[in-house]
């Protein structure tokens, strides 16, 4: 029988889908109105004040007047924010700092405001309204979710209060959905991630789980231990699970091993959440790419990625990209950011509407000899090497060895494989074949012997989670990057690699 909270599902769902085509077929005319109120809302905070807002009439003089900055370069005004002035970047004081660990400047403070928050948790909810529009089906609102997620015990700094962007938007759930959502308030407060996971399998075993959510690599590690507990697949635990609901790194890798680990195919909706803001979500099952919010407060620019670092890239707007290019997304919001670049390259894969893939990290690359090779490329080049085999793979990263024992530098791919591959040299040859098909500057360098071609090192069993542990980042948002180009991840994984 349909319960009365499935029954409503269907309608609000369609009714929401009705307001989300509306602006998505109005794309240009959307952000020029988001732009202007950006711009209008904030002529008179300090940032405006300095850049001239009371001046900018259009993206020509905005592009003029403020430059892209990272959060190092915005870092000044961010620290007054921080120290409890007002009306710095934006109007008033945010009502939070997500906090999160930057690479290179330790900690960093994003500002949440009262304006911004919203957007966070409606994208969210109308990423599974949307699932329900297209494929008719609610049932699954009656059963538990689960969210694997930070902490939801916040701090306070100067009066605000900060946290993980997962453990702010935790205070946030609709209370429609309060009674269905999982773990309890204590187990989510544990900090620890292995008792966390142990406490959250505990939980969830007897219960009826229909929605499970988290970045990729945690929920397999969730998804490891109800295995090892049970000796049942997943799927056969929760008989009713059939949707997941993932963001923050590619699922494809991961794919084959979750599918195994469930036991059946599940549906899937990907999210592009940041502490920056939630700048997209997939609206169709069977669409690549994911629909970007063109109407959540943000105003976006683009610069092709293979001239981000020329002195004046060209900065785009929505109506000027093309699909298929590599571009570095740069954002204005209303929580105060401003021409800021967030540091991830994305791809259109569709203009109508307006639908992105995350293609990798600006600083999250390999081009130790010129080839800028992305994350997108190695991860296709992985995924094609491995279709038609039974060989999983649950973690990998890519480094350079530019100074081998013998012969010429190479790419170092760490590997950590479910099941003992039996011919590494047919999978090397085969990413090969697609990294050089995809990357023309890779191809030159291997033709004109300059590289050799790749090698594997396997990693141990839970060699990724170990390392990942070892740097205190075990859990939570964390999650190891594809590339990088440096040997600082690849030399403390050289310790944990498989030893025949």
């Amino acid at each position: 029988m349909i319960s009365l909270k499935s029954a409503l599902a269907k309608p609000f769902a369609n009714r929401v889908k009705k307001s989300i085509l509306k602006w998505a077929n109005r794309p240009v005319e959307t952000q020029e109105k988001v732009f202007q109120s950006l711009i209008g809302d904030a002529t008179s905070t300090q940032f405006g004040v300095d850049h001239d807002f009371i001046s900018i009439n259009s993206h020509s003089d905005f592009v003029k007047r403020v430059p892209i900055r990272d959060y190092e370069e915005l870092k000044p005004y961010v620290e007054r924010v921080v120290a409890g002035e007002e009306n710095i970047l934006w109007k008033g004081k945010p009502i939070y700092f997500a906090k999160t660990s930057g690479t290179t400047s330790g900690a960093k403070y994003i500002p949440i405001t009262k304006e911004s928050m919203p957007t966070h948790v409606e994208a969210a909810r109308n990423a599974i309204l949307m699932y329900i529009a297209e494929t008719g089906s609610s049932k699954f609102v009656d059963g538990k979710m689960i969210f694997l997620q930070g902490s939801p015990i916040l701090e306070r700094k100067n009066g605000i209060q900060l946290g993980r962007l997962s453990g702010i938007v935790a205070h946030y759930v609709p209370k429609y959905l309060q009674k269905n959502r999982m773990p309890s308030w204590e187990t989510n407060c544990i900090d620890d991630w292995e008792t966390k996971v142990e406490a959250i399998v505990d939980e969830t075993l007897p219960e009826n789980m229909t929605i499970i959510s988290g970045i990729p690599s945690w929920v397999q590690m969730y998804f490891e231990k109800i295995n090892q507990r049970t000796g049942k697949k997943v799927g056969d635990v929760f008989k009713n699970f059939n949707l997941f609901i993932f963001g923050g790194v590619n699922y494809e890798p991961y794919r084959a091993k979750f599918e195994n680990l469930i036991g059946r195919k599940v549906d899937s909706i990907e999210l592009y959440p940041a502490s920056e803001g939630f700048f997209a979500f997939q609206d169709k099952q069977n669409e690549k790419g994911m629909l970007l919010q063109l109407n959540s407060g943000i105003f976006y620019e683009f610069v092709r990625a293979d001239e981000f670092f020329n002195e004046n890239p060209k900065r785009l707007t929505i109506k000027d990209v093309e699909v298929g290019v590599n571009y570095v997304m740069i954002i204005s919001t209303n929580a105060g950011l401003w021409a800021y670049n967030i540091g991830d390259t994305i791809e259109f894969t569709s203009t109508k509407p307006y639908r992105v893939i995350v293609s990798g990290r600006i600083k999250h690359f390999i081009s130790a000899f010129g080839e800028h090779v992305i994350g997108k490329e190695v991860e296709q080049a992985l995924q094609e090497a491995l279709e038609g085999t039974n060989i999983q793979v649950s973690e990998f990263t890519v480094a350079p060895q530019i100074n081998p024992k013998q012969g010429l530098p190479y790419h170092e791919w760490y590997i950590e494989f479910e099941n003992d591959p039996k011919d590494i040299s047919g999978i090397i040859l085969k990413i090969e074949k697609s990294l050089q098909k995809q990357n023309s500057y890779y191809y030159d360098l291997i033709k004109g012997n300059v590289l050799q071609p790749l090698k594997i090192t396997q990693v141990k069993k839970n060699g990724f989670q170990d390392y990942m542990k070892s740097i205190g980042k075990l859990g939570g948002q964390n999650k190891i990057p594809r590339l990088s180009n440096d040997r600082k991840i690849a030399d403390a994984l050289t310790q944990l690699k498989l030893t025949k």
